[in-house]
């Protein structure tokens, strides 16, 4: 099979293993003697209300979700509601206020179910009291150049929160609170995944503050008491108020990672799942995992080929030139470079939710000759990536890997395809 389609094929089915329609039926509550109320946050979360709806057979009393702008699927009987993503706005704001609103009340027998995936801390943006939404988004666009890790950022995140880090399920006792989870972070944390909005966080305002400082941030005097003074605590391991939450992982990267590999294998190609969790710099995983791309094209170890490597996870761009970043297309250029057009090598990032960075493009392809039609049409490679400007280099070559909205978000997907020369 032609590498490019058997990639494309590989991709499709990582997605397609994360879509909430294939994961949501076998993970369905009992129902509850009282009330049924929806909820969740993220940009699969509209797809997952839908598929909750179309296989639930008992009443829903009342339902919100919030979803990233332009992942909107409609829904008969549950709310949804689009808001700003990576960056929040005011709409995220007033629907996390709202979702608040919506859990007040209620007794044990009420049931409430969270539906939560990636994107859900951006689409919850409500500041704590003395913090403004303005302020919220510098510090998210400060924090998203940094190159800080998305637990380190969700950490801060928590800390700032009137809803994440716990302080939604707080909100829903003492009802039962069930979340179905699409995890989006390298680890599978719970804590991490839409920054924990159900769930007790271990992290604290200390350690928010640590980061800050880390990353050399400033922040407004108003912003820093908070840390300072610990009123930004979120809620902790053993708060009787979370006594009845249950969380439930229904996709991971992992299980993106291994219906990839199961294609391969179809096609008669080895598959070698090397993490689901891979982080740094997105530059350097690059020069890395060419590194190992080389040592199995050359020497046929530690893996002989033909064989595929896979990889997960969520590497980061400390954005220093004037390019947009994209920590797939940029760990994509960074491999080609260390590459320089060995033959029998080709790949394949892509976000699997269909956004690499801040735009609407999950990612890009390399083959042995990226490097060469790139110089044939004047575009320095190395420039190129000292700019941070993946994007802009595989969109001039017609390389970008354009998905539209794929409903689900398992993270980064990295597929390096060496074949027999």
């Amino acid at each position: 099979m032609e590498p490019r389609i058997l990639l494309q094929q590989m991709f499709e089915a990582a997605v397609r293993s994360a879509r909430p329609e294939s994961c949501i039926p076998e993970h369905l509550p009992a129902p509850p003697s009282g009330k049924l109320i929806v909820i969740g946050a993220g940009k699969a979360s509209a797809a997952m209300a839908r598929a909750f709806e179309d296989v639930w057979e008992g009443e829903i009393a009342a339902g919100l979700v919030v979803t990233r702008y332009g992942y909107e699927v409609p829904c008969r009987r549950i709310e949804i509601v689009a808001a700003a993503h990576p960056v929040p706005d005011e709409a995220g704001c007033a629907a996390a206020a709202r979702m608040l609103d919506l859990v007040q009340g209620l007794t044990p027998e009420d049931l409430v179910l969270c539906l939560i995936s990636g994107g859900g801390s951006a689409l919850l943006p409500l500041p704590l009291d003395g913090v403004s939404l303005e302020e919220k988004q510098e510090l998210s666009r400060e924090l998203l150049r940094s190159g800080a890790s998305i637990g380190e950022i969700n950490c801060v995140r928590r800390h700032l929160s009137a809803i994440k880090g716990g302080r939604l399920a707080a909100a829903c006792h003492p009802a039962r609170v069930i979340t179905l989870a699409i995890s989006d972070v390298p680890g599978d944390g719970p804590a991490d995944i839409a920054s924990g909005p159900t769930v007790a966080d271990a992290t604290s305002c200390a350690d928010a503050l640590a980061i800050i400082r880390r990353y050399r941030i400033s922040l407004p005097d108003r912003m820093l008491q908070r840390f300072q003074s610990g009123a930004g605590e979120s809620v902790k391991p053993g708060d009787p108020r979370l006594a009845y939450a249950d969380y439930r992982l229904i996709a991971t990267p992992q299980a993106a990672l291994e219906a990839a590999a199961k294609v391969a294998r179809e096609h008669g190609v080895a598959a070698h799942i090397l993490s689901d969790r891979m982080e740094g710099e997105s530059k350097d995983v690059g020069k890395v995992m060419a590194g190992m791309a080389l040592q199995v094209a050359r020497r046929n170890q530690p893996f002989a080929a033909p064989c595929v490597l896979l990889s997960g996870g969520e590497t980061t761009v400390t954005v220093r030139g004037n390019g947009r970043g994209g920590p797939n297309v940029e760990f994509l250029l960074s491999l080609g470079v260390a590459l320089s057009g060995e033959k029998g090598i080709y790949a394949l990032a892509g976000d699997t939710d269909g956004v690499d960075g801040q735009e609407e493009v999950a990612g890009a392809w390399l083959a042995p000759d990226t490097l060469r039609r790139a110089w044939e049409q004047g575009v320095n490679p190395k420039a190129s990536l000292d700019d941070n400007d993946g994007h802009g280099f595989f969109r001039s070559l017609g390389d970008s890997l354009v998905t539209g909205p794929t409903l689900t978000n398992v993270n980064d997907f990295r597929a390096i395809l060496i074949t027999t020369k």
